[in-house]
């Protein structure tokens, strides 16, 4: 018994760290999309189609095993159109409002997953997820009153549904934790690049060495890389857990912008971002302690 326990404590280690190590990678999105002056869904069309193909690529060299990682329909299909989503609606909320915006408000996932999974795979929520909740909703609204004043309100709302989108597809992944996860990320990417390539044409990009190479690395690194190790995390963790350890992207995200560009978050965006930031955080290390104590 306790030696199945240490395995399994082993496992849920390993699969902290990849989600870690994707959240590292996700956290340079804001400041490509920044850098790359195209449209947001031709971005998303052109990084998902890079991706598609290394995704693609390793599929054929690591197969899955025999008789193993079978996928259901449903949740395959549902994995892959909210993973598109997400995508698609923070390329969209980093055009239309700051990038400290985007990504804090997308990192109110971590509570939508909580409550998905809850719904969803019966992963049922403790009193600091409600908590955490509640902080959240009064950070949201910060944000929104921030948004009203500088013109962001739509981004801002956009950026919230990348995180509802995001919250959930973890979510339907955990269904899928007995499956091949990867499959679910590749048809995302190809779905992405569907939805992307009448952008592409209408609004056709404009390369230059310092694009071409961006594109590149959201494509094969940024997304392609973070993808496989996210799939390999989220089979391993619960679904809030795996929100909740990739809370170093809202922290570096920002960070990468302003070295950068010198974007700089109102104080308003500043105070809300970190209430989120703390309220899940806060879950997170209470989820962590009662766990140890089982």
């Amino acid at each position: 018994m306790k030696q199945h326990r240490t395995i399994n404590q082993h496992e849920r280690r390993k699969g902290q760290g990849a989600v870690f190590g994707a959240a590292i990678l996700w956290s340079t999105s804001g400041l490509f999309i920044k850098l790359i002056d195209w449209h947001p869904l031709a971005i998303a069309g052109i990084r998902s189609f890079i991706a598609a193909l290394f995704l693609l690529a390793v599929r054929l060299i690591f197969p899955p095993r025999a008789g193993s990682e079978k996928n259901r329909l449903l949740p395959l299909c549902a994995g892959g159109t909210l993973y598109a989503l997400t995508m698609i609606s923070f390329v969209t909320a980093n055009k239309l409002t700051s990038s400290a915006n985007a990504i804090m408000l997308q990192y109110s996932a971590p509570l939508w997953a909580s409550l998905l999974g809850w719904l969803l795979v019966k992963e049922k929520p403790h009193w600091e997820h409600w908590g955490a909740l509640a902080l959240v909703a009064g950070g949201l609204a910060l944000f929104f009153r921030d948004g009203l004043s500088t013109g962001h309100l739509f981004g801002d709302g956009v950026a919230v549904l990348s995180g509802v989108f995001f919250g959930a597809h973890s979510a339907v992944l955990r269904i899928m934790k007995n499956g091949n996860t990867r499959d679910s990320m590749l048809l995302a990417h190809v779905l992405n690049a569907a939805i992307g390539l009448p952008f592409v044409i209408i609004y056709t990009p404009y390369f230059t060495v310092q694009t071409a190479i961006s594109i590149l690395f959201m494509g094969l690194i940024q997304v392609g890389c973070a993808s496989i190790l996210f799939a390999y995390g989220i089979k391993r963790v619960s679904a809030v857990q795996a929100m909740l350890t990739a809370m170093i992207e809202p922290v570096l995200n920002p960070a990468w912008v302003f070295a950068v560009t010198g974007e700089k978050p109102s104080a308003s965006a500043l105070l809300g971002g970190g209430i989120i930031i703390a309220a899940v955080a806060a879950s997170s290390y209470i989820g962590k302690r009662r766990e140890l104590r089982q």
